[in-house]
C-alpha cells in the first residue's frame, strides 16, 4: 500500500495536468460546427424602422475581422451605432463590449440586464471617457433561438452543441 501511496504522490501533478487539458480540449472535439457561409453576408438594411448606413472599419479593425470566424459589419442608423457580427463557430473572439471599451479606456458603469420593446433581454452599460458618455447594449442570438446576454455563456452553450449557429451578436452605441 506504501507503494501506491509513493506513486500517487509522485505522479499526481502530471495526472491532474492531463485531466485538465482533457478537460479544456473536450468541447472542440464535441461541439458541432456551423455550416461554413461565404465572408461576405447580407446584411440587414434597417433596424427596429430605421434605415442602416454602412461604416467604415479602421485598419485595426479590419485586421480582427480577417481572423474572426464569420462576418463584422458597423453600421449607423443616424442617431446609433450597430456593430453585427455573424458568427459561425464557437470562439473565444466574440468578447463582451464591455472588454473593447475598457481596451480602449472608457470607464465602465451601471451594467445590468434590460428588455426592450419586444421583450428581448439585453447587457447594458454606460462607457465614459474624456467627457463622452456612451450606453452600449448587447445581445447574442442564435439562429437555433437561444438567445445569450453573456458571451461566456453563449461560448459554452454553442462548444457543448446546446446552442447551434450561426450566431448573430448585436451591439448598439448611443450617445448619452
Amino acid at each position: 500500500m506504501k507503494r501506491v501511496s509513493e506513486l500517487w504522490l509522485r505522479h499526481w501533478p502530471a495526472l491532474a495536468a492531463g485531466l485538465l487539458a482533457l478537460a479544456a480540449a473536450l468541447p472542440l472535439f464535441s461541439a458541432p460546427r456551423a455550416a461554413a457561409t461565404p465572408r461576405h453576408i447580407e446584411w440587414p438594411h434597417e433596424w427596429e424602422g430605421r434605415a442602416l448606413r454602412p461604416l467604415a472599419t479602421s485598419e485595426v479593425e479590419q485586421r480582427f475581422a480577417a481572423r474572426f470566424p464569420g462576418a463584422i459589419a458597423r453600421f449607423s442608423d443616424g442617431e446609433r451605432v450597430l456593430v453585427l457580427r455573424r458568427v459561425n463557430e464557437p470562439t473565444r473572439m466574440l468578447h463582451p463590449a464591455a472588454d473593447c471599451f475598457r481596451g480602449l479606456g472608457y470607464r465602465i458603469e451601471h451594467t445590468q440586464l434590460e428588455h426592450d420593446a419586444q421583450q428581448r433581454l439585453w447587457r447594458c452599460f454606460e462607457a465614459e471617457a474624456g467627457g463622452q458618455r456612451l450606453r452600449v447594449c448587447e445581445r447574442i442570438e442564435g439562429e437555433d433561438g437561444a438567445a445569450f446576454v453573456d458571451a461566456s455563456a453563449w461560448f459554452w452553450a454553442a462548444a457543448l452543441g446546446r446552442s447551434h449557429g450561426p450566431w448573430q451578436a448585436v451591439t448598439v452605441v448611443e450617445a448619452l
